[in-house]
């Protein structure tokens, strides 16, 4: 669908949709480009305040992968005014306003629909000088990939709608998908990271996928090191799976190791909601990330492959 957008010349712009980047990037000042990026989705939880909280923190996490900071929100509402109460639509925009508010980010308004499935999420806008920007475009043979979320949200929260887990069993997961990836971008920057990702519906093989085209390099995944919620690997191998989380691994280009069964190639293409930024880091700065990592008490901080100098090329092993 990307080919259908016109060719852009402006030499302003810094980022648009050709390389599949988070957000775009526009050249205001010879020190400061404005990051805009939108993302809304249907309920994945049951508790509405937490929707929007999970909402909130996956639309500023696109301004997070760029390394910029957020400015301002505005909320785009979807909501069936004739079936469900707007009462419930509050609860939804205190959970996003928490977030936004954690964030620093002020919340001025937006627009809403009536529609007979109910939609919540934000546009956002934020600010990064053009010289620390962090990009998909950067990664480079030998480059160290990390990653700041567990894994699985995605079968988790496709058991809670099929009735296979207990609300309260999903804590784990609501609790890292409403985690900003503020303290990630902090510590990749401070760590002098050029290269970065969030991971959302295309998965972690997806997102990575982009890097990859991005940068012209390959990459190594070891399954072993990767950070997976608890419970989603049972579950995967009883099929409790999104569909959207198979259509990742049949587009996935990826080259599996024999010995990783179905279950957990699903875990690694697993579409996930608000998930972590995906660094690749040089070697010699590996530690210095890490160390700045355990300080923002990230989720994860996982040292999960390595970049490979040979173009397009995706191995997964079991590590």
């Amino acid at each position: 669908m990307l080919r259908h957008l016109p060719t852009i010349e402006d030499p302003n712009v810094l980022v648009d949709a050709a390389t599949r980047d988070d957000a775009a990037v526009y050249r205001v000042a010879p020190d400061r480009a404005l990051v805009a990026t939108v993302d809304f989705f249907t309920p994945i939880v049951d508790d509405a305040a937490s929707w929007g909280a999970i909402a909130a923190a996956n639309a500023l996490s696109d301004v997070y992968a760029m390394g910029a900071r957020p400015l301002f929100a505005l909320n785009l509402v979807a909501w069936p005014r004739e079936t469900l109460p707007f009462e419930l639509l509050g609860e939804v925009m205190r959970g996003a306003s928490e977030v936004t508010t954690r964030a620093g980010c002020l919340m001025l308004g937006g627009h809403s629909i009536d529609d007979r499935e109910p939609k919540f999420g934000l546009v956002v806008l934020g600010e990064v000088h053009p010289e620390r920007m962090l990009t998909n475009t950067a990664a480079r043979p030998g480059d160290r990939l990390v990653l700041t979320k567990p894994l699985g949200t995605g079968i988790l929260t496709t058991a809670l709608k099929r009735d296979l887990l207990p609300e309260s069993a999903l804590a784990p997961a609501v609790r890292s998908m409403t985690e900003l990836n503020q303290g990630a971008a902090r510590a990749a920057l401070e760590a002098g990271v050029r290269c970065a990702t969030d991971v959302t519906g295309f998965g972690l093989l997806g997102h990575l996928g982009n890097i990859l085209a991005a940068s012209g390099v390959g990459a190594r995944v070891e399954f072993s090191r990767l950070p997976i919620l608890p419970g989603a690997v049972e579950l995967a191998a009883q099929g409790c799976v999104p569909g959207g989380t198979r259509r990742n691994l049949e587009a996935a280009p990826a080259e599996w190791a024999d010995d990783l069964g179905e279950a957990e190639r699903l875990l690694v293409v697993d579409a996930q909601t608000s998930g972590g930024l995906l660094l690749a880091v040089p070697p010699a700065r590996l530690e210095l990330l890490l160390a700045a990592l355990a300080r923002e008490g990230t989720p994860a901080a996982a040292v999960i492959g390595e970049i490979l100098p040979e173009a397009g090329v995706l191995r997964v092993v079991r590590g």
